[in-house]
């Protein structure tokens, strides 16, 4: 599984993983990506068990470096085979620069070629750029929302708040998803909207602002479940001019559900 692109004058392979060694620099590279403490930090046994249970561990090289990785677990609902992504990780340096993008694609080639239908992952909704590529990039839809999914943290980038999370699903076949990944936007049919102000990531590092973060998120988990509860999902993604995020929300035509 590779793929090539250009990314500052460096050539990006990505490819699956199987080694130790391999293992190892996912764990360092997840230890500079989320800065957990070692209680909450996943092992290369857990890498490794991945790998060889039927999910994924791909991951994005410059050269010697990797830039980046993917892993999926497998899970099972209803009777029902998918893959769960659960960890997304790429260095500072690469962001920005289409790797996530590539590395989601890889997972779903991957996906695709041994029978999975649907792939599934969460994501802190307070996470501006990472909505707009799951939703509007890659179209994924969201009609779940699991307040403090992970309990306590110890990432920096959770900034003290609880982990909540949105569930996105990513159905590899569907309509929607071809055409978003063929750069089309999808047509959405709005009849709600969640804002998410762009001032979330200072609030959320700055402990006298907080509070502020904390509002947010607790309005915006009151709104998105009241509108998963009424049948609504959310469709589309939006960033306005002064970076503020928002989720669109409207009635699903693909019936995808297991």
């Amino acid at each position: 599984m590779t793929g090539i692109a250009s990314q500052k004058g460096q050539d990006i392979e990505i490819r699956a993983l199987t080694k130790f060694q391999e293992f190892d620099l996912c764990v360092e590279l997840q230890d500079t990506v989320w800065g957990y403490e070692p209680a909450d930090r996943m092992t290369q046994k857990v890498f490794l068990l991945a790998a060889r249970i039927g999910g994924q561990v791909l991951g994005a090289f410059a050269g010697d470096t990797l830039a980046g990785y993917a892993m999926s677990l497998p899970g099972v609902r209803n009777g029902h085979a998918y893959l769960h992504s659960h960890h997304l990780g790429v260095l500072e340096e690469f962001r920005n620069s289409g790797v996530g993008r590539r590395l989601k694609l890889a997972q779903r080639d991957d996906a695709l070629a041994r029978g999975f239908e649907l792939m599934e992952w969460t994501f802190d909704p307070l996470e501006i750029k990472n909505a707009y590529l799951n939703v509007a990039k890659l179209g994924a839809i969201i009609r779940r929302y699991k307040r403090d999914f992970y309990g306590p943290s110890s990432s920096p980038l959770q900034g003290g708040l609880p982990t909540d999370r949105v569930y996105a699903e990513w159905w590899l076949r569907s309509d929607r998803v071809q055409r978003s990944l063929a750069g089309e936007r999808p047509v959405v049919q709005a009849t709600q909207s969640v804002e998410v102000p762009h001032e979330i990531y200072d609030w959320k590092a700055s402990p006298m602002d907080r509070g502020s973060a904390r509002e947010v998120q607790s309005r915006n988990a009151n709104a998105l479940e009241a509108a998963f509860a009424d049948g609504l999902a959310v469709l589309g993604y939006e960033r306005t001019e002064r970076g503020d995020g928002r989720f669109l929300l409207g009635k699903w035509n693909e019936q995808h559900a297991y």
